[in-house]
């Protein structure tokens, strides 16, 4: 019986009237809270403006040539073969000096 009482007691005791309870410090921290929000939509909708509508390039205006050879480009893939052609061989032919009885074993 003695332990039921310590413990009726014991819930008896009340709590500081200032637990639980939000004080000055936590309006003040919701205040700043508030206006870093509204400087921060604010700053965003300056630089959404700033954006263009859209990032397709079918929005993009085609250029138009000047003349109709502008029109008419060189064909597709000449820049390619044009290059290729300048590259040295890969397997070059046999040299006479490499050839067997040439000059290079002459000697």
């Amino acid at each position: 019986m003695s332990s039921a009482v310590g413990t009726v007691l014991a819930a008896e005791q009340q709590l500081p009237e200032d637990i639980g309870k939000a004080g000055p410090l936590g309006l003040l921290l919701i205040v700043l809270l508030l206006i870093a929000v509204s400087l921060l939509v604010k700053s965003m909708a300056g630089h959404l403006k700033k954006l263009p509508r859209s990032f397709d390039p079918d929005d993009a205006v085609p250029e138009v040539p000047d003349t109709p050879a502008e029109l008419v480009g060189p064909a597709p893939g000449t820049e390619l073969l044009d290059s290729l052609r300048r590259q040295p061989l890969a397997i070059e032919p046999r040299r006479d000096d490499d050839r067997p009885g040439g000059p290079a074993t002459q000697g």
